[in-house]
């Protein structure tokens, strides 16, 4: 490994940080307006819940994806990944009926899909040996962008209405266009194209007992979070909050979520990605119940105390993810993007069933004792065969 390959390339990170920015503010444009959608169509809440499912059906694509990434240049598929969102996105307030609005919402997924399977792997090439810190910088991106996508679509529909927001589309064309002139030099392909004896197969059944343990760990905690962030406007509205107050409380979760984010990935390089894990996965299910039982003024202090430990895993399970030393990485990666993916979108279609079944209250409750389970799996990872260093 080259002097430049050990470095940390700070203005790169932040490039490719900005590129997850922009094109997560257009992903998460569904959760604020979808009290508007469900009145608008008269959807039931598991149709509601289906529409993040056919958001990350595309998701499934991720190890093929990971395969070809492997073998040609990719990253053109993030600088188009913002268009493709922007467009889909934008266009939810015209949708006339649901299959309308399923067919843009899966196109907004294979925008995503083809975003977030080449770019953690860019970023594991320019962090040097602080991966914690670069994926921390790259989920900070995301993070942000799930607090100015909330404001951004309630300013949009405040302005012209739920039908006037395809106005947006053209910020997410001119952010591809700009992208490209910024990030089109970073090149991930030749790092991976030397693959040598090891094939593909034997990396998957090698890494067959990782994945089994952070799979439980985001199926535990998936419907937690699919409750506090998909589903926690239409939780407020229901509750008598108003649109905007709901809206304004999901920024600060998100917000609240970017600190931990950015910190977490930093602290596991420190203390240990198992650690910082375990940590997260006893201190969600106890926040929940506390917001759970919160109210009035005191559902923003838990909101932010719950959003920083809610999306502090992601820079870790990240961080783990490409700590692992392989010629297969983008490949792994996709395999983990499919996990996430594919487990979160069983527990929302799951969350929906029990919201219109026993109420949104009940519903809450069952997914905070459900991610206690999220504990065990983190105790049964094995993370001797990485190659992890502390930065002190």
């Amino acid at each position: 490994m080259g002097k430049k390959e050990r470095t940390f390339q700070t203005g790169n990170i932040v490039t490719v940080s900005i590129a997850h920015l922009v094109h997560d503010i257009y992903a998460s444009f569904l959760a604020p307006i979808l009290p508007l959608i469900i009145d608008k169509l008269g959807i039931s809440l598991v149709l509601a819940g289906l529409l993040d499912i056919f958001r990350k059906i595309p998701s499934l694509a991720s190890p093929f994806i990971g395969l070809l990434a492997d073998r040609i240049c990719v990253r053109y598929f993030i600088i188009i990944a913002p268009t493709i969102s922007a467009v889909s996105m934008s266009l939810l307030g015209l949708a006339p009926h649901y299959i309308v609005l399923a067919i843009l919402i899966f196109m907004a997924g294979i925008g995503s899909t083809l975003f977030h399977v080449p770019s953690p792997v860019m970023i594991k090439r320019i962090s040097g040996r602080k991966i914690g810190k670069g994926m921390s910088y790259y989920m900070l991106g995301g993070e942000i962008a799930r607090t100015l996508g909330p404001l951004t679509i309630l300013g949009a529909v405040s302005l012209w209405g739920l039908e006037g927001i395809y106005r947006l589309i053209p910020f997410g064309v001119l952010t591809s266009v700009v992208l490209y002139f910024k990030i089109h030099r970073i090149d991930i392909h030749k790092d991976f194209s030397k693959s040598g004896d090891i094939s593909a197969r034997r990396t998957i059944r090698k890494m067959v007992p990782f994945f089994t343990s952070i799979g439980g760990f985001i199926f535990f905690r998936a419907g937690m979070k699919s409750a506090l962030t998909i589903y926690l406007p239409t939780y407020l509205t229901f509750n008598g909050a108003s649109l905007w107050l709901a809206g304004i409380s999901l920024a600060i979760l998100q917000l609240s979520g970017a600190a931990g984010t950015f910190l977490a990935g930093i602290i596991s390089d420190r203390i240990g990605r198992k650690k910082a894990l375990l940590i997260i996965a006893i201190l969600n299910p106890i926040l929940m119940m506390l917001f759970i039982y919160s109210d009035g003024i005191l559902i923003i202090p838990v909101l932010i105390v719950t959003g920083f430990f809610l999306f502090a895993s992601g820079p870790v399970l990240l961080a783990l993810v490409h700590d692992h030393d392989t010629k297969h990485m983008s490949l792994v990666n996709g395999i983990y993007m499919t996990f996430s993916f594919v487990l979160s979108s069983v527990m929302v279609l799951l969350v929906g069933w029990f919201a219109d079944r026993f109420g949104l209250v009940v519903s809450y409750k069952i997914m905070a004792v459900m991610s206690v389970g999220s504990v065990p799996s983190v105790l049964s990872l094995k993370t001797r065969n990485m190659v992890v260093s502390k930065v002190l």
